[in-house]
């Protein structure tokens, strides 16, 4: 019997624990799934799961304690984590390596029941086999201390758009807007920019070139005039150029009076970090940074590669630092000399410390391929085109910055003659090195330019001479990219936030994007007006900066928490209290004047959200127009298929107050229709008639039967042409914030839901 029982307990001993692992993503998670196996239960949060509550502050003003439950739409979610956390030995939380996901971390584990589990922190930084495997042999406690950072940072965000908004609500009677203590600074920026332009004097500049040629050259060429009498010439006028030119005409004949010859040693681009990818894939591809993160999100989570197991092709695509490991040098070296030859790798490795910006927190790697055998074309096939040309640029970004740095030979000739001095500047590459493989968007603008071998005492004639009229030119307006660099640069806001930002406020209508350019809104404006004039303390580049700082302090332990929101929030409160006081009842007005009765038209948001003109005169007046001009909201007439039923003429798309609708072309007839947009999915009820897109009475889009009153099948969602794999009820596409773009089954019942990216 002893025997028996020994051999029972040895049996029990050697049975292997249940493991779950919790990340954010459902693709991460299959992914992951992948390379733990079995003996793993790999489940996603998608996202947040608890947050403040709805419609209230969430917090206790005297403490700041915080007041968390769990969001509605994850109710279903946290029972299946607490259903899979009941059966496993061990619970392992892997939501992404930063303060967001340190605070998913701990609400996670604050909801779950894990009473006599053995509940552990995991990071990693890519989605590789080593790197989960080594994440999971060491895991650690909740760093609690981020999780306050996170905390802080959400009751300050919490407080300025919870007391400010209202108050903009009320002083400009528009219940669309919202301040931001980040967001609103960005406005502040284009907005500070807008005016720099608009106060901007144009001053008239010349500049005068010359062709030459030489016995030294096979063709004529082009050079600059720089000197007089060895100073820098500045010519102001035409009537100075003039002077200039008829001088120049007296003595053709000029002679090389110098020669410089240097050679540039070119280093090579550090690897991407947040800011770097979004700006450079923007210059190059053209890509808003929001569709850059969503490109590389999906590259670090998993790409199936042809047998059905996905592999995260990148590190962790959040991070502000440059520093890369040890074996990821190792295997860039390995492949720069096996590829292009030992010369193309430098003597010791490229060593990169990260920018002295503010506020860099150098906690994660920089973004990096995860296997560098792993090139753009040998997996292109298993890419979409936009993952390939991101990918591509990340890699080759990467692979440059561990090779040798390129060497360039530069000349600089200039030529003299009764005091003028021309000169001609030309470079060659001597060594690709780097340039080999990757060019930055600044550098692929450069070009080569051979001159001819020139030495002093050469000859040359000015054959003909080109006097050009020049203007100073305003600074320009921000691009997404350049906006993302000046936030980076005055420490506003961290890597995780560029682009939510810039989403944001294009989203509440304060700025709008003509072609790449960033300009604001009247709207804009007049916010951006209140919010300077009342709240100068809070609504600046340092404040927000200094605020990003603490955040950090908090962090690393150097400051409380409390402390910081209690240094914040008296003179807030003090500030929000005058601000009611003082600022009075403001409209937002805009550049057109009503063609009825000449008074100023003001921007106004009707009750579906769209904005409009309307006359300042109302309701005496009530004339309305589309917003137009220079921050056009609305678009121009564009041409339809449709022919006007009542006079035979041909239909265009206008926008109304309230939205795009078919007109006339004809003035005389003035004909009206609404704009039909189909699904191109049946109806399943009466199988005569399409889904299309509705209206209800409030404005509210919704789809249903083009048979109607007939048939009167409807959905809130938009249908897609498949049926429930489940049910055979019609799928549909449905987006929440806190789950995303899902396709859902629209049979209530059902509960049939995928991720949208999985299609």
């Amino acid at each position: 019997m002893a025997k028996t029982a020994e051999k029972k307990e040895t049996k029990k001993s050697d049975k292997k624990p249940k493991i779950l692992l919790i990340v954010e993503s459902p693709a991460k998670a299959k992914t992951i799934k992948k390379i733990l196996g079995d003996n793993y239960e790999i489940k996603a949060s998608y996202g947040h799961i608890r947050d403040f509550p709805k419609k209230v502050l969430g917090f206790d003003i005297k403490d700041f304690t915080p007041t968390f439950e769990v969001i509605s739409e994850k109710k279903k979610v946290v029972k299946e984590l607490n259903d899979s956390a009941k059966k496993a030995d061990i619970i392992y939380l892997a939501p992404d390596p930063d303060r967001e996901g340190e605070a998913i971390a701990w609400h996670i584990s604050e909801v779950l029941n894990t009473k006599g589990k053995d509940v552990k922190r995991v990071v990693f930084n890519e989605i590789t086999k080593n790197a989960i495997k080594d994440a999971v042999a060491s895991p650690r406690m909740i760093d609690m201390d981020k999780v306050k950072a996170q905390q802080t940072r959400q009751i300050l965000d919490r407080l300025v758009g919870y007391k400010l908004s209202p108050l903009l609500w009320e002083k400009l009677r528009n219940y669309k807007l919202s301040a931001g203590r980040v967001q609103s600074v960005a406005v502040k920026l284009i907005c500070d920019r807008e005016e720099e332009i608009l106060a901007f004097i144009p001053q008239e500049y010349w500049t005068i070139s010359g062709d030459f040629s030489s016995d030294k050259a096979k063709k004529d060429f082009r050079a600059e005039l720089i000197k007089y009498k060895d100073k820098k010439i500045e010519i102001k006028n035409e009537e100075d150029s003039q002077k200039i030119v008829k001088a120049l005409e007296k003595n053709r004949e000029f002679e090389v009076s110098k020669v410089t010859k240097r050679q540039i040693n070119k280093k090579p681009q550090p690897p991407f970090i947040t800011s770097t990818l979004q700006r450079d894939i923007y210059n190059k591809l053209g890509y808003p940074v929001a569709k850059v993160m969503q490109i590389a999100q999906k590259l670090y989570e998993g790409i199936e590669l042809g047998d059905d197991t996905p592999i995260g092709l990148i590190t962790y695509m959040r991070t502000d630092s440059t520093r890369v490991s040890d074996e990821a040098v190792e295997a860039a070296k390995n492949f720069i000399t096996d590829t292009y030859g030992e010369n193309y790798y430098p003597k010791e490795a490229q060593n990169y410390t990260s920018k002295k910006t503010k506020n860099v927190q150098d906690a994660h790697e920089a973004i990096r391929p995860t296997y560098i055998d792993k090139t753009p074309e040998s997996i292109k096939k298993y890419l979409s085109a936009d993952q390939y040309k991101v990918y591509k640029i990340i890699w080759e970004r990467f692979i440059s910055s561990q090779m040798a740095n390129a060497l360039i030979n530069s000349t600089n000739v200039e030529m003299s003659a009764d005091d003028y001095t021309f000169k001609l500047t030309g470079s060659v590459i001597a060594f690709e090195g780097y340039m080999k493989v990757y060019s930055s968007s600044e550098e692929e603008s450069e070009e080569s330019k051979i001159i001819p071998e020139f030495k002093e005492g050469d000859k040359a004639t000015l054959k003909k001479i080109d006097p050009k009229q020049h203007f100073t030119q305003p600074p320009p307006r921000y691009t997404e990219a350049s906006l993302v660099k000046t936030l980076e640069e005055y420490g506003i806001g961290r890597p995780s936030t560029y682009a939510p930002i810039i989403s944001k406020i294009q989203q509440r209508g304060y700025v709008v994007k003509n072609e790449r350019a960033l300009s604001p809104t009247p709207l804009g404006k007049t916010v951006n007006e209140q919010l300077v004039s009342h709240f100068s303390n809070i609504i600046n580049f340092k404040f927000t900066a200094d605020m990003e700082s603490k955040l950090d302090d908090i962090a690393d332990k150097k400051v409380e928490w409390k402390d910081v929101l209690e240094n914040f929030y008296e003179p807030f409160v003090e500030t929000l209290d005058e601000a009611r006081k003082n600022m009075g009842q403001v409209q937002i007005l805009s550049d057109k004047v009503c063609p009825n009765c000449g008074k100023p038209m003001v921007v106004r948001t009707s009750r579906w959200k769209t904005q409009f003109l309307g006359c300042s005169g109302y309701p005496e007046c009530k004339t309305m127009m589309p917003l137009s001009g220079e921050n056009k909201v609305a678009v121009e007439d564009k041409p339809s298929d449709e022919i006007c039923e009542k006079c035979g003429s041909p239909m265009v798309i206008k926008q109304g107050p309230y939205g795009e609708y078919l007109g006339c072309t004809n003035d005389e007839c003035k004909h009206k229709k609404k704009i039909i947009v189909k699904t191109g999915v049946k109806c399943p009820k009466c199988k005569k008639g399409d889904i299309i897109q509705r209206k209800s009475r409030y404005g509210k889009i919704f789809y249903g039967c083009s048979e109607y009153p007939n048939c009167d099948f409807a959905l809130w969602n938009e249908p897609i042409d498949e049926k429930c794999p489940e049910c055979g009820s019609i799928l549909t596409k449905k987006f929440t914030k806190r789950f995303g773009n899902n396709i859902v089954c629209s049979n209530k019942d059902c509960g049939y839901k995928r991720p949208m990216d999985e299609e």
